[in-house]
């Protein structure tokens, strides 16, 4: 079991969703456990908006938030019933889904654009994806950066096998690449704010895989293919709600940073503010001009060919409708 999944599981055991009818005229609320893709940074923040500004509670839904680890562990527990909902990166939810056929879903895209990087530091010899071969990055077992880097390294024209990478805790891993352990760690790009600050003036040097695969969405918003069967409108009420939050935290950064603290009193509101800045135009990219969380099936169709392509998921083991609920996610 990956640090802290024991207590994610605790307590998103409790959190499980009444799966009512969804009417709300007796007062009566609906009960939905969401986990965050990945701790509480600033990243995952709008889900307190959302709490905060009385979105949930106004589409009848009474939320509990607990801080995810990682997409895979996310997938699992929504898999198997024990959270509702969940945030994961999509690549890493098509290469899960492949290889463990979970019973997940996809239901909105939170970033129309991939997160994921490489993050290292001035000075440390690298500068272009090139200079990957014979580095060593750190990062949590399983996390999206590993599982995603095959096909970001094909891209680049680098051998997957030349970069080592070691296990090592989330909180860890500021430091870790700080005082020069590891060359690099795998990070979200909106994690430069953080980096930077646990490296004491020393500059962050990112390397997005969406630069070079530019197609793959971010994190989506994922649930069990059993409640989205059983519940349609439940799920469609949550997402709604979750994303008015989202369009609001790109919109107020500062108070997003004021919301978190007061829910996570041991994050820096300035560095979630920051963070959720960068954010921004993954969430809403130049020419982007859908509704936010919009999923494009042949869009999809392209990721699943790039995956096949960079030998992450095997030929034919996947369909879009595999991946998403296309019936679900916000339409144009």
């Amino acid at each position: 079991m990956r640090p802290g999944l024991g207590v994610v599981l605790a307590v998103a055991l409790v959190a499980t969703a009444c799966g009512g009818s969804g009417d709300t005229s007796s007062g009566s609320r609906d009960k939905i456990g969401y986990l965050t893709s990945f701790g509480t940074f600033g990243r995952d923040a709008y889900a307190y908006v959302a709490q905060e500004k009385g979105f949930f509670a106004e589409a009848g839904i009474d939320v509990t938030i607990t801080p995810g680890s990682g997409t895979v562990d996310v997938l699992k527990l929504v898999a198997a019933g024990r959270a509702d909902v969940g945030t994961a990166d999509f690549t890493a939810t098509a290469i899960t889904v492949a290889k463990e056929k979970l019973p997940v879903t996809a239901v909105a895209a939170v970033h129309q654009r991939s997160l994921a990087a490489i993050v290292s530091l001035e000075g440390r010899g690298i500068t272009k994806p090139a200079d990957l071969a014979g580095k060593k990055i750190a990062d949590q077992a399983g996390s999206t950066n590993q599982v995603m880097f095959p096909v970001y390294a094909k891209a680049a024209g680098v051998d997957p096998a030349s970069v080592r990478f070691v296990p090592a805790t989330p909180p860890a891993l500021p430091q870790l690449l700080a005082s020069g352990q590891v060359d690099g760690i795998g990070q979200f790009v909106v994690g430069r704010p953080l980096i930077e600050a646990a490296a004491r003036g020393k500059k962050a040097v990112v390397l997005p895989y969406g630069d070079l695969v530019p197609d793959l969405y971010g994190n989506v918003v994922v649930t069990s293919k059993e409640l989205a069967a059983r519940n349609p409108a439940l799920v469609k009420r949550f997402t709604t709600a979750l994303l008015k939050g989202l369009g609001y935290a790109i919109e107020h950064p500062d108070e997003l940073g004021a919301i978190l603290k007061k829910y996570q009193p041991a994050q820096d509101a300035g560095v979630a503010g920051a963070e959720i800045g960068l954010m921004a135009p993954y969430v809403r990219p130049a020419g982007f001009s859908g509704p936010l969380g919009q999923v494009a099936e042949e869009r999809v169709r392209k990721i699943i060919g790039t995956l096949t392509d960079a030998g992450a998921v095997p030929a034919g083991a996947l369909t879009p409708a595999d991946l998403v609920s296309f019936g679900l996610v916000p339409q144009p």
